[in-house]
């Protein structure tokens, strides 16, 4: 923790003061106009601004565990027992307030969620998780059916990727933008070992087809 403290304690002095960085920190105090949404993993192998490039302002991120897009509820962007959906909130805001153009689904090897769920694993001992995969996760989902047949679990990563990508279609504000051509959707499974990005693209036999950007 000491080092991230001491990060953060030079960060104002050793990045925002620097004259090549001075003007473009002093425009985010006018406002943000990110490119894309963000959607992934919670995970900490997952470092999206890394992983693009972005600099501040650049990218507007939701991360989930597993990284969930849970569906849209018929009342609204509240959940049946009254709560708020930060979920719903975050890609509104994004999608209807600041006009991303892009929303991107990444998923990534070596899923702690995906593969407790592919895996069956018991998670009594960590009850909010249990109940967040049980709600958010389908019984129908693609995954559900698919086996732990790597550490990696890809593939049912990747499935459970284009899942999510389906479920934001489902969004009022996405399904809106995208059907008049002002917002794209990406689905990309992410390998946390190896640093490569792959992108979905159907293939030739109408399959999922998951290959470099």
């Amino acid at each position: 923790m000491q080092s991230l403290i001491e990060n953060a304690r030079t960060f104002a002095a050793t990045h925002v003061a620097d004259p090549r960085n001075a003007a473009a920190f002093e425009a985010l105090g006018a406002g943000q106009s990110p490119e894309a949404l963000f959607v992934t993993c919670s995970d900490s192998r997952v470092v999206p601004t890394l992983i693009t490039g972005a600099s501040p302002g650049e990218l507007f991120e939701l991360r989930t565990a597993g990284n969930v897009v849970p569906p849209y509820p018929s009342c609204g962007p509240i959940a049946a027992d009254g709560r708020p959906m930060s979920e719903a909130a975050t890609i509104e805001y994004a999608v209807c307030m600041l006009g991303v153009r892009d929303i991107v689904v990444c998923g990534h090897s070596h899923c702690g969620a995906v593969g407790a769920l592919v895996r069956q694993e018991d998670l009594s001992a960590v009850p909010a998780v249990r109940d967040w995969l049980e709600v958010s996760v389908a019984p129908d989902a693609a995954l559900r059916s698919l086996a732990a047949t790597s550490v990696d679990v890809a593939e049912a990563v990747q499935a459970h990727v284009l899942d999510q990508v389906e479920i934001l279609r489902s969004y009022p504000c996405v399904s809106e933008r995208t059907a008049d051509g002002s917002l794209t959707l990406h689905a990309w499974y992410y390998e946390v070992h190896t640093g490569t990005v792959a992108a979905h693209r159907p293939s030739s036999d109408g399959r999922p087809a998951f290959g470099p950007l």
